[in-house]
């Protein structure tokens, strides 16, 4: 009786070349996959934070305008500081409150679309598009009306030019500032602690040093603004309780009585 050879027979060499196409078909296809996957999340991503994205949209043509447009223009978005006709400066704080966030502080947009993305966005996928909102026009506000009162008052007084009054009030960088310390509340202890002192070292060193500004008052003002809204919070960090796992739906059986056996 004749005996079979132990190599691939034309069979098994067929068998094994339709499963290399598969294997190789079906990568591609588990990477066109994935790829949709992510498109999909980014773009559930975007859609869900509707506000962080709009405003991002419109610094983007006000930064485009303010890099096509003339001098005389970009003055128009300083600060609400001038001299009045009886010739003493005269305060206006809603051009900057207005201004202040339809402009980006040295013209370059891509560095606040990925902050924007990182803190903004998390912020209102969080604490939801209105309370959000909240936080950054209280911060922003709050920022604005304290610079530019502590400006008007050393510009009155002789201890800063009245062209000081004229600086670019960088609402954006405010509203940052004042969603950057809310997320405080989004930590988990005890890294909660770690990331406010963070925060308030960052903003804060400005303050401090020889060269502090308007501006960087400005900033620990907002960040103040956003550690004081902890009640804006709470309600973002009950829901979070409610929907953890480990409490299931209601009426559910536990873990424990799901993995009890069956009384015989």
């Amino acid at each position: 009786m004749s005996r079979k050879s132990p190599g691939p027979t034309a069979d098994s060499d067929t068998d094994n070349s339709s499963d290399t196409g598969t294997g190789t078909g079906t990568g591609s296809d588990n990477g066109r996959r994935r790829s949709r996957r992510a498109l999909s999340a980014v773009r559930r991503w975007i859609v869900t934070a509707p506000g962080t994205y709009s405003w991002l949209a419109v610094l983007f043509l006000t930064t485009v305008l303010l890099h096509r447009t003339t001098p005389a223009f970009e003055d128009g978005t300083s600060g609400g500081i001038s001299d009045g006709s009886s010739g003493g400066p005269s305060w206006d704080p809603v051009r900057p409150l207005i201004s202040g966030v339809l402009w980006i502080d040295g013209g370059h947009w891509l560095p606040y679309a990925v902050l924007f993305t990182v803190f903004h966005a998390t912020a209102e996928h969080w604490l939801g598009t209105l309370r959000w909102l909240a936080v950054a026009v209280l911060a922003h506000v709050l920022a604005v009306l304290l610079g530019e009162g502590v400006l008007g008052w050393a510009v009155r007084y002789g201890d800063a030019s009245p062209s000081a009054g004229n600086t670019l009030e960088v609402g954006v960088s405010y509203a940052l500032a004042g969603v950057v310390a809310v997320l405080t509340y989004r930590v988990p202890h005890p890294w909660r602690y770690v990331y406010a002192f963070a925060v308030l070292v960052f903003y804060g060193v400005p303050l401090a040093a020889d060269g502090r500004t308007v501006t960087d008052l400005g900033h620990v003002t907002a960040v103040l603004t956003g550690l004081a809204c902890y009640r804006l919070t709470r309600r973002a960090l009950s829901a979070g309780k409610r929907g953890a796992p480990s409490q299931g739906k209601p009426g559910a059986p536990s873990p424990e009585e799901t993995e009890r056996p069956a009384a015989q």
